[in-house]
């Protein structure tokens, strides 16, 4: 059974900053920002944007889907997901696109 690939990163794509360098964990690939923006150009991955839906309304990377961390039903809109895809999963500073990683790994 094929299961997702998830990428993280924070709001590096727009400011350009790094958070990391194309660093691999458990099925997790850290993209820097010049890594991220090759991908969405390219289509190879979903953005998942998982700022508070006022954040994402402030502005987001295009098509980006927003699945709010903090929502209470932020665990059960990631077990709709396709577990075959690719997913950027991003946040403002790294944090919360981190801590949902558990979440996606179920």
């Amino acid at each position: 059974m094929k299961t997702r690939t998830l990428l993280t990163l924070a709001a590096a794509l727009f400011c350009g900053t790094a958070l990391s360098d194309d660093k691999k964990s458990d099925g997790v690939t850290h993209v820097d920002a010049a890594g991220a923006e090759k991908l969405v150009k390219a289509g190879t991955v979903k953005v998942l944007d998982v700022r508070t839906p006022d954040e994402y309304k402030e502005g987001h990377i295009a098509s980006a889907k927003n699945i709010d961390f903090t929502g209470s039903d932020f665990e059960k809109q990631v077990s709709t997901l396709d577990k075959a895809g690719t997913y950027l999963v991003h946040c403002q500073s790294g944090k919360r696109s981190t801590n949902s990683l558990e979440i996606f790994q179920k």
